[in-house]
């Protein structure tokens, strides 16, 4: 599966960005999908993941009721809604693609793209 983010850029604390993946390949395989961030110095980290098949959702403690992430299965897409940005959500966000094992652990995911930047000025 190929991954292809786009959506990333420069906001305001407080404001809202949309960011999307769009996927190609072998989609009918995957399981789910999922966005992760990786700040400077820091350790890769989940934000949220959906479940192709029922559009299940689940997010990180630290985005839970400001993201919102969504899937198109005839587009091929996911998107994840940010609102109520703040500097700390600052980071690089990757899409992924993953199987029924696939968790938190971004190590446990099967396909990346090549990320989108996303600051938050305070």
């Amino acid at each position: 599966v190929q991954l292809v983010e786009s959506g990333g850029g420069v906001v305001q604390a407080g404001g809202s960005l949309r960011l999307s993946c769009a996927a190609s390949g072998r989609i009918l395989t995957t399981y789910i999908m999922g966005w992760f961030r990786q700040a400077p110095g820091k350790e890769r980290e989940f934000v949220a993941r959906i479940r192709r098949s029922d559009g299940s959702t689940s997010y990180s403690d630290s985005v839970k009721g400001r993201f919102t992430i969504s899937r198109d299965n005839a587009k091929n897409t996911v998107d994840l809604q940010m609102n109520s940005l703040k500097p700390e959500d600052t980071a690089v966000y990757y899409c992924a693609a993953g199987g029924p094992t696939s968790s938190t652990r971004y190590r446990s995911w099967d396909s990346w793209g090549q990320g989108t930047q996303v600051t938050v000025s305070s």
